[in-house]
């Protein structure tokens, strides 16, 4: 096993790479439990249904007009996108997850004694897919 530093991910959104701006993101992936549970059981029985997920990223404001995380996003918000995460960043056989996602929310924090921050949340919209990048 081998353990992999986080600065070394990458994160784009509709294609745009925000990994320059992004300070930390992630990625949880759920699945719909339906009670099947029947006369006579002493326990809950569960089935498995239907997968589900969110993704959000944050990190730190940059007031690019063009290339910054506030030019990039806030046209997007409602909008159906790609997602690319690469948690162990670029290469042959690394992990890459990719999907649809609903850009459902944008924030800008100001603290007063700190930088500028951004968040995104994010709802996948249909299948993730978690191959391995290609060579």
């Amino acid at each position: 096993m081998s353990f992999v530093h986080g600065r070394h991910t990458v994160f784009k959104l509709d294609s745009k790479d925000l990994s320059a701006f992004t300070t930390t993101s992630q990625l949880e992936r759920t699945s719909d439990s339906h009670d099947v549970t029947t006369y006579g059981k002493d326990s809950h029985v569960f089935n498995g249904g239907l997968l589900n997920g969110t993704a959000t990223a944050s990190g730190i404001y940059d007031n690019t007009t063009s290339t910054g995380p506030r030019a990039i996003i806030e046209p997007l918000l409602g909008s159906i996108v790609t997602l690319l995460r690469q948690p162990d960043g670029v290469g042959s056989g690394k992990a890459q997850d990719t999907g649809q996602v609903l850009v459902t929310k944008y924030v800008e924090t100001s603290p007063v004694a700190d930088m500028v921050t951004w968040s995104v949340d994010l709802q996948l919209s249909g299948d993730l897919n978690s191959a391995t990048q290609a060579p």
